[in-house]
């Protein structure tokens, strides 16, 4: 009997038809599919055939058929005895094959008369069938797409957790009760709508609908003798021989398909692009609808496009012979003995002649020890001599350092290291723990470090422990020592994904090649006239790599680098002694408990720090207020505070005297753009479901800023629909962030681009009615945030004061600021912006990023808010 789908939400009817066909075995099969354009013939650009796996159907695919663009035919296919398609033969004890699957397939499109290009796309099962039948027609294949699938798998460590029931009970579990068909759609992130969920079951209401959902499991070819295994093993061979372009989709949050099968498709597949869509589990194209339009974007770019057509991706930059290490090797040979690295905590310091020396023992050793060029290293080693030691030992063997710092936290941490497709793992005792203990794969190299509870897990000579290491940093550098020499990688090899703070959403791998980190320390060089004769503490993470790069001595003073707050006075005090220090280098949270501290400097510690003659401030807005007071523990120091992120390093850069001649404005003057760097503003639209203006250098336009620059990321790690849309502007970077330049061509950060608030009126940026705020007496900070819908949103200010004190029973009458307090806000607020206040709260702290301590998260203070004023249970943001 045929049967055809019920209405279902996003269904059109007029795709639905049947067909019939041979099956693998001759017989002829009716089976259901989906279809843009039945019986038009062959598609001016090509079709799109769509495959679905157990237990799903056709249905899976019904946003791509919505999207397809003019000139392209979307086929999504049931495949036999799945969704409505007539059931082939085939029992639970002899379960259809894997092989008869390919063919039921083949058969299929010869009937339908498919002549290409196709670009084949699967999920699930459906991966691994839609790739066999790629195989079989390379002659008609333009592209190959593939959503949370596998090829190979290690079935001697048994199946994913959730498979296991389904395997061993699939009469009970797959047949006679719903439980696989719901377990699917119930896998989903965030969950799906009651009425997706009934569509996803619709085809498998009865056991007799279910027979093939549980013969789909038992094909699982789990066994070595089991009949599909030499299906599996030909097309994850073939796969490794297809030359057309691959895109892959992952849902990282899938408990079925790993990181691991990840990592060995992109191993045979290494032309292919991956996108990641964080938070989404194993119905990708569920979890995340806007993969479809993503994977058009990806046919248009990657299938439909030119050689002549494709963007490049590194742009205009100019190409250099220089490398990472270029100013390193230039240092150790003429100044030898001069100090290179120092750090305060242990005393221990290198001068560049022995930090060049030891850089090219533990590379010759790391090569000699299996390190490849092209693999990824993950760096868990606090900033100073082991980090910057194996970070160019890295660099020097063309492996790609991956760093993801502690101050993403447990969660972030887990999430960036087990999909940066790590192979190797350097830390201390510590750091080696916390990635077995997230998951982090790969073959780990003790460093030696400060002894702790959660290092004590790792064995180490004469030592039992639970995690491994398969060998110490000191025995990779006597086996360099005697090792050749590895080749020298080329300028324009990746060297390094560092990772952003996650301050604004997911932290977002960021691609460098070696050449562009030459050019960022180069950057940082000319900015701040450093010169062989200098030197600077770096009390702020990310430049703690940089001080080789520069061929400037660096030292790292005795704090806690995933806590800036934890620097003192005297502490910096005493790694300007150590170094001779000229220059310091710290985020705003960790001046201000220097400024704090400062009552405990002696005389001697302040003659040290007079000798400073440059200080710079990152990572957030910095008060001017806050730069006088750093000034007095400063003397003779030019303060500065650049603008710049993970992805740009330097874009900005203005000091002190130059922000009290800029004066009040709307947001935070950040200086001119640096030498290199253009910078452009996107305008915001009134409507914010409208694009943006056209880019734009006028003056007092406010809008998206927009970087470009040599030194600009290569590109986002596996987020490739971001890195496509921001290569539409060649090679410039969309910031995130939100400003205007002014009259003499400075730029003003008003904020984050996801800060905005969309009132009824337009848009309002948040900064300067902040810093009003802020300079209200008795006000420590204040943060600006829309509650209720886009459009017509209400501005509510949140305020610290100096006497707010954190209590748990903290009432709603509490967090409302009282009449005195909320009159004068306002009043602040009239300077700025028309826009009436609807109310004034007040906390004890505001929820701020782990790296910076500065941050300050408006989404979360944005809901806390609304909880407030609606009602709901007061607690802290």
């Amino acid at each position: 009997m045929v049967r055809t789908p019920p209405t279902l939400p996003g269904l059109n009817p007029d795709w639905s038809r049947h067909v019939t066909a041979p099956d693998a075995e001759g017989v002829d099969r009716v089976w259901h599919i989906l279809d843009t354009a039945p019986g038009d013939g062959a598609p001016a650009s090509g079709t799109m055939l769509c495959v679905h796996g157990n237990p799903t159907w056709s249905y899976l695919w019904r946003r791509f058929l919505s999207a397809a663009p003019p000139g392209w035919r979307v086929i999504a296919v049931d495949q036999l005895g799945m969704g409505y398609s007539e059931d082939p033969s085939g029992t639970l004890q002899s379960p259809r094959t894997l092989a008869q699957r390919v063919e039921d397939l083949s058969l299929l499109t010869d009937a339908l008369g498919l002549s290409g290009p196709v670009v084949a796309v699967g999920h699930d099962w459906g991966g691994i069938i839609a790739s066999g039948w790629a195989l079989r027609h390379r002659d008609q294949l333009a592209g190959l797409v593939l959503a949370n699938t596998s090829v190979h798998h290690d079935f001697a460590s048994g199946l994913p957790r959730p498979l296991r029931p389904a395997r061993a009970f699939a009469a009970l579990t797959c047949v006679a009760t719903p439980t696989f068909v719901h377990a699917a759609t119930a896998l989903s992130r965030p969950r799906l709508p009651r009425a997706i969920r009934d569509a996803f079951a619709a085809p498998y209401r009865l056991p007799d609908d279910r027979r093939f959902v549980g013969q789909f499991v038992a094909d699982i070819p789990a066994e070595p003798t089991h009949p599909s295994r030499p299906a599996l093993e030909e097309i994850a061979d073939g796969l490794e021989t297809l030359d057309v372009p691959v895109l892959l989709l992952r849902g990282p949050a899938d408990p079925v398909f790993s990181e691991a099968h990840l990592r060995d498709l992109h191993r045979r597949l290494p032309q292919a692009d991956v996108h990641r869509y964080e938070g989404a589990s194993h119905l990708v194209t569920e979890d995340a609808p806007r993969s479809a339009d993503d994977t058009w974007d990806w046919v248009a770019a990657r299938v439909e496009a030119t050689d002549a057509d494709a963007p490049d991706e590194i742009g205009q930059r100019a190409r250099t012979t220089e490398v990472a290490w270029s100013a390193l090797l230039q240092r150790a040979a003429d100044t030898p003995d001069d100090l290179a690295v120092a750090q305060v905590a242990d005393g221990r310091q290198m001068t560049f002649a022995e930090l060049e020396a030891d850089i090219a023992a533990v590379a010759a050793g790391l090569a000699s020890g299996g390190v490849l060029a092209g693999q990824r290293v993950a760096l868990l080693v606090p900033p100073g001599i082991d980090l910057t030691v194996t970070l160019y030992a890295c660099w020097r063997i063309g492996a790609i350092v991956v760093v993801a710092d502690a101050g993403l936290g447990p969660r972030g941490m887990r999430r960036a290291l087990r999909g940066a497709g790590i192979e190797h793992v350097i830390g201390i005792a510590k750091g080696l723990a916390a990635a077995a203990l997230l998951g982090v794969p790969g073959r780990r190299i003790l460093v030696n470090g400060p002894a702790t509870v959660l290092g004590s897990l790792v064995a180490q000579p004469g030592r039992p422990g639970l995690v491994h290491a398969a060998e110490t940093l000191d025995d990779v550098r006597r086996r360099g020592a005697d090792a050749p020499t590895p080749p020298v990688p080329a300028p324009d090899a990746e060297a390094a994904v560092l990772f952003t703070s996650g301050a604004t959403g997911p932290a977002k791998g960021v691609v460098y090649r070696s050449e562009q980190v030459g050019a960022q320390a180069a950057h940082i060089k000319g900015i701040y006239n450093l010169t062989p004769d200098d030197a600077f503490v770096a009390a702020f993470a990310p430049f703690a790599l940089y001080g080789p790069a520069m061929g400037v001595a660096s030292v790292v003073p005795d704090m806690d680098v995933t806590s800036p707050s934890t620097l003192t006075a005297k502490g910096l005090a005493d790694a300007v002694r150590v170094a001779g220090a000229t220059t310091v280098f710290a985020s705003p949270s960790s001046l201000r408990n220097v400024v704090s501290t400062a009552h405990d400097l002696d005389d001697e510690a302040r003659a040290h720090l007079a000798r400073v003659r440059v200080a710079m401030s990152a990572g957030a807005p910095i008060p001017v207020s806050l730069l006088h007071k750093v000034q007095a523990v400063l003397p003779n120091a030019d303060l500065h505070t650049p603008y710049g992120m993970t992805e740009c390093l330097a874009v900005s850069d203005i000091n002190l005297a130059e922000l009290e001649r800029a004066g009040t404005g709307n947001g935070v003057c950040v200086g001119h753009p640096l030498a290199g760097v253009e910078v452009t503003i996107a305008p915001l639209p009134l409507d914010p479901a409208d694009p943006d203006g056209e880019p734009t250098t006028t003056a007092g336009v406010t809008g998206e800023i927009i970087v470009r620059a040599a030194h600009v990321k290569d590109r986002y790690d596996q987020l490739w629909a971001t890195q496509h849309a921001s290569a539409r502007d060649g090679d410039s970077h969309r910031t995130g962030d939100v400003g205007h330049l002014d009259d003499e061509g400075r730029l003003w950060v008003e904020g984050r681009r996801q800060h905005v608030l969309h009132t009824a009126s337009g848009p309002l940026t948040p900064v300067a009615l902040e810093l009003a705020v802020q300079a209200l007496p008795g006000v420590r900070d204040a943060a600006v945030v829309g509650v209720g819908p886009e459009g017509t949103q209400a501005v509510v200010i949140i305020v610290i004061v100096d006497d707010q004190q954190s209590s748990p029973k903290r009432s709603r009458r509490s967090v409302l600021a009282d009449d005195a307090l909320t009159f004068i806000v306002r009043e602040a607020a009239s300077a700025v912006t028309s826009e009436p206040i609807a109310s004034v709260l007040t906390t004890s702290a505001f929820p701020v990023d782990v790296r910076h301590q500065s941050k300050v998260d408006r989404a979360r203070l944005a809901l806390w808010a609304a909880r407030v004023l609606s009602g709901g249970k007061v607690g802290t943001p």
